[in-house]
């Protein structure tokens, strides 16, 4: 904890012409593209013993540079006594099965009872620290209400391959997602960017201002129900909301979903006597390239119970 490291980087020649935060990503790899950017913004990168605080500045190539990197600041989560379904774990990395209801990270409104809390009763401490929070362990997140796999890493070194696995797109996820209507095609795929919603910051939205990060999801039809559809969906990126807004904007919004869904009468009933509270949603599968071992795991999730007897009562 505490204390700076300080970094000095040349920078290459063909690295001429790059955004600095890129530059520095290719120069680093132990720092993400992200951190570096949040770095250079809060005036802890120098060139010429002058602070550069935009990490779009086009760099010439070869230029001498200082970073100054802030030890991990403490996560202030305590660690808490919470049932896991650990799916895999070694000394690297754990794969989780995480149930609808259980929040990811501390956040405001939600600063104890999550899967951090969890994590660091059930790790004894030994969670990753990239992104300059001490062992936070996330690499990706899924929403609250929705269920699921997830990768966990336990050292900086798991953390940063696995973060450059989901920037390559080859990790595998698969989700199974109840929407509402049937879509007329058998398979698709929506290729729309996403940013937060200027009207709405709770919202994610399809943007085309160039705002937006590239979000693509692939989508196949497994089942017709009574007036919904039963789907995978594939993720070749992993943004906040993807699923839930991409299936909004083909008119098939997730079955139960409070934000980007608009149920029917039939549906709203029905979920109200099953006692369905939230999108059915649930990440089935996920596969990646372990960090360490370099073998490929794979891992798939049966669909939970609340998800199966909302399947049963659409008519599967």
């Amino acid at each position: 904890m505490g204390g700076i490291q300080t970094i000095d980087v040349r920078l290459e020649p063909a690295h001429a012409g790059w955004r600095l935060d890129r530059a520095l990503a290719a120069a680093v790899p132990t720092l993400s593209r992200e951190r570096l950017k949040a770095l250079i913004r809060s005036g802890a990168v120098e060139a010429e013993g002058r602070p550069v605080r935009d990490p779009a500045t086009k760099v010439r190539g070869q230029e001498a540079l200082r970073v100054a990197v802030p030890g991990p600041r403490p996560a202030h989560n305590e660690p808490q006594d919470i049932p896991l379904t650990i799916m895999f774990e070694d000394e690297h990395l754990l794969v989780v099965d995480k149930p609808a209801g259980l929040v990811v990270h501390p956040a405001a409104g939600n600063f104890d009872g999550t899967l951090v809390n969890a994590l660091l009763h059930h790790c004894g401490g030994s969670l990753s620290g990239i992104g300059g929070v001490a062992r936070p362990g996330i690499v990706h997140r899924i929403d609250k209400d929705t269920s699921g796999l997830l990768v966990v890493a336990k050292t900086d070194v798991t953390h940063e391959g696995l973060a450059k696995q989901f920037a390559a797109h080859s990790i595998d996820r698969r989700y199974l997602a109840i929407v509402s209507g049937i879509p007329k095609s058998r398979e698709g795929m929506v290729d729309a960017p996403l940013a937060r919603s200027a009207a709405n910051r709770k919202k994610i939205a399809i943007v085309e201002d160039g705002r937006g990060k590239r979000a693509v999801t692939h989508w196949k039809r497994l089942a017709v129900l009574n007036d919904a559809a039963l789907m995978e969906c594939r993720l070749e990126t992993g943004r906040t909301h993807q699923v839930r807004v991409h299936m909004a904007s083909l008119g098939h919004p997730l079955v139960g979903d409070p934000v980007y869904g608009r149920s029917g009468k039939t549906h709203s009933k029905l979920l109200k006597e099953l006692g369905f509270g939230r999108q059915a949603l649930h990440a089935a599968e996920l596969g990646f390239t372990h960090p360490v071992t370099k073998h490929r795991l794979a891992f798939s999730s049966p669909m939970p119970p609340d998800m199966q007897e909302l399947l049963s009562a659409l008519g599967v």
